[in-house]
């Protein structure tokens, strides 16, 4: 049998819907097992649905269904997106019963073992995290994301972490790959040097959860529970030890300390390595849904395509470390890279093959000093890949590229042609044989991360066969045969309009949030059997979650005049509005308030704007902060107003 990668995604929590940095681990991990089929060996990528929690407890009675169906639903959505980015995955949910009966088991082998025991908790829990805060006071924020924490008081069963703690330091000195990238490592190791304190892993007040097999009322802690989901997608079919847990660096603790913890005082193996990528940062910033600067993966994949997404993300984001999205940078990339770079080469090399040798793969070696450059290529981009360092291992691709862009200009192929003599005929050949053979192989160092886009290409040399067959590590120069018939030459890559582009991003983003919010419950209230214990009046939403008077603080409110307001063409909810805000010129702003106010009762009248809102397009109109209304469910917005004269610009506070 051949050699075993088995690697996993998180199990994401189901109390969100997929974003594009869940986007980035899925696909990068998916880039990584299909790298991994192309050495030859046998592969499997895990990702699921992390369903047991608090918060998603709440959400379900806040849309008033069961946790279960509110969870079923958020899974389906996490297994629809991945299915149409072409990801080849097994999906686990921590809601299946085979999995309740693998989190029991193991419990009761660490518990034989002498890890579990039974105590009485009081302290502060971060409900956003799913956290126990040590040291922590009463309505202290939770150190992660700064929300407040909730004082708990439980009988509880405890895991004896403290006990563990020699163990995993001599764990990651002895693997100091154990834990990627290093300076991850260092910090992991430095927090288990200041010392680890038993984990409570069961509570007592929560309904929806896995049952432990003891005597009272207990569910696993959520922690607990999802860690042991990579053991259980695989347990009846022996692929376990994992090769690779892939995730975010918020959730390292956990895969560092806590899961091998937990294997070790089970007397089970543990996985082979943790490697922890960093955020997604839109326009410089954190995404976050507090924030409304989440970018969602759907736009993306049907304006820019899911294969050159994929190679954005991997190319422009240095994984371990935090990277910046932004609409325009996507775009340039994809237009430099894919467009004008791959796309522009095989194209114009396969024509010419057509042209000048009736379609067939030239007799020739190519050029040495191309031949050369692919193969420094090649290995530069094993050692690179295999390293997890994706950007160089693209940027050596590229290079090649380039290096055979400059080779046709250096060679003049159309000169050539017209020549008869023998000498520049076998000119002809080394670089029409050169350049095939660059797309060639590049077509096969890139399948992992464009597996569509790169079959085409494959096609279009030739092969009847499909590129993942291919043996990456197999690769070398002049593999192409000589005589083969190319395709017809087809756009893989068009080049996409920027400014079309993002304004049809924004359209598809509002729309998918609408979809994804009704998804979520936010657009209904609790209804049915599951609410909760008092009756909110009707129509009256339910509080956020509550904020710091720091995070109060970067909204800036202020009153502004409206001078103009007038409708927007094929748009009945919006209008147009230029308001007074004292500053050198009026603000534009898009309100959809069109229904509820006409443009003749606006002008004039002093409304309360956020003026620090990042810009957005609406209907191809920027605008530059957002008019703030009262609304009830199913009823009409009812702007702020003043019983004093207020002038336009004064702060509201």
């Amino acid at each position: 049998m051949s050699d075993r990668f088995y690697l996993t995604t998180p199990i994401y929590y189901v109390n969100s819907t997929p974003h594009l940095g869940t986007a980035y681990c899925t696909l990068a991990a998916d880039s990584i097992r299909r790298y991994h089929a192309m050495l030859g060996e046998e592969t499997l990528l895990v990702t699921g649905s992390d369903e047991h929690s608090q918060k998603v407890e709440r959400a379900a009675i806040r849309k008033g269904v069961a946790p279960v169906e509110f969870a079923g639903d958020l899974a389906a959505e996490f297994r629809a997106q991945w299915d149409r980015f072409n990801v080849s995955y097994r999906f686990i949910r921590t809601s299946d019963e085979r999995h309740h009966k693998v989190v029991q088991w193991l419990f009761e082998r660490c518990r034989a073992n002498g890890y579990i025991f039974p105590a009485t908790y009081t302290g502060q829990y971060c409900v956003h995290d799913e956290l126990y805060v040590n040291d922590a006071q009463p309505g202290d924020p939770c150190p992660d994301c700064g929300r407040p924490t909730e004082t708990v008081t439980e009988e509880n069963y405890f895991f004896k972490l403290s006990s563990l703690q020699d163990r995993l330091l001599e764990l990651y000195e002895k693997q100091p790959g154990f834990v990627q990238p290093g300076f991850r490592r260092n910090e992991i190791v430095s927090f288990v040097k200041g010392g680890l304190r038993d984990l409570s892993i069961t509570r007592s007040n929560l309904q929806w959860g896995i049952p432990v097999p003891v005597e009272g009322h207990h569910v696993f802690y959520v922690w607990f529970d999802a860690l042991i989901s990579y053991l259980t997608a695989v347990k009846e079919d022996g692929w376990w030890p994992a090769s690779l847990h892939l995730i975010g660096k918020d959730i390292l603790r956990f895969h560092a300390i806590y899961w091998p913890a937990f294997l070790m005082a089970a007397d089970l193996p543990l996985p082979k390595q943790v490697v922890a990528h960093g955020w997604i940062l839109k326009d410089s910033v954190k995404m976050s849904k507090s924030r409304g600067n989440v970018v969602r993966p759907e736009p993306l994949r049907q304006v820019v395509g899911a294969d050159p997404l994929r190679y954005f993300l991997l190319r422009d984001m240095v994984f371990g470390q935090d990277g910046n999205f932004s609409y325009d940078g996507l775009i340039t990339r994809v237009n430099a890279d894919l467009a004008n770079g791959l796309g522009n080469l095989a194209s114009r090399s396969l024509a010419m093959i057509r042209q000048y040798r009736n379609g067939k793969i030239p007799d020739s070696k190519g050029a040495p000093n191309v031949a050369d450059e692919a193969r420094k290529a090649i290995s530069a981009f094993h050692e690179s890949f295999q390293r997890y360092e994706f950007h160089r291992a693209l940027e050596q691709v590229w290079a090649l590229i380039t290096f055979m862009d400059r080779a046709i200009v250096q060679y003049q192929p159309w000169t050539l042609a017209r020549k008869e003599d023998a000498e520049s005929q076998a000119l002809l050949d080394e670089i029409l044989y050169s350049a095939a053979e660059t797309v060639r192989i590049v077509t096969v160092l890139m399948a992992p991360v464009m597996p569509e886009a790169c079959g085409r290409l494959w096609r279009q040399l030739g092969y009847s066969s499909t590129v993942e067959e291919m043996r990456i590590d197999q690769l070398e120069w002049a593999q192409l045969p000589a005589g083969q018939q190319v395709g017809e030459p087809e756009t893989v890559f068009p080049r996409i309009d920027a400014k079309t582009a993002i304004e049809r991003l924004h359209e598809l983003d509002e729309q998918e949030l609408d979809r994804l919010d009704t998804l979520l419950g936010k657009t209904a209230e609790p209804a049915g059997e599951i609410k909760a214990a008092w009756t909110r009046p009707e129509g009256v939403p339910p509080l956020a979650d509550a904020i710091t008077i720091d995070d109060f603080a970067k909204v800036d409110l202020r009153v502004g005049q409206v001078l103009s307001a007038e409708p927007v063409p094929g748009a009945a909810k919006l209008l147009h509005l230029k308001v007074d805000l004292a500053e050198e010129e009026p603000r534009t702003i898009v309100a959809g308030i069109a229904k509820a106010y006409s443009p003749e009762q606006l002008v004039g009248r002093k409304v309360v704007i956020v003026a620090n809102l990042q810009p957005r397009k609406l209907r191809g109109i920027e605008s530059n902060g957002m008019i703030v209304a009262a609304s009830l469910e199913g009823g009409s917005p009812v702007l702020a107003a003043f019983l004093e004269d207020v002038p336009a610009g004064a702060r509201l506070k």
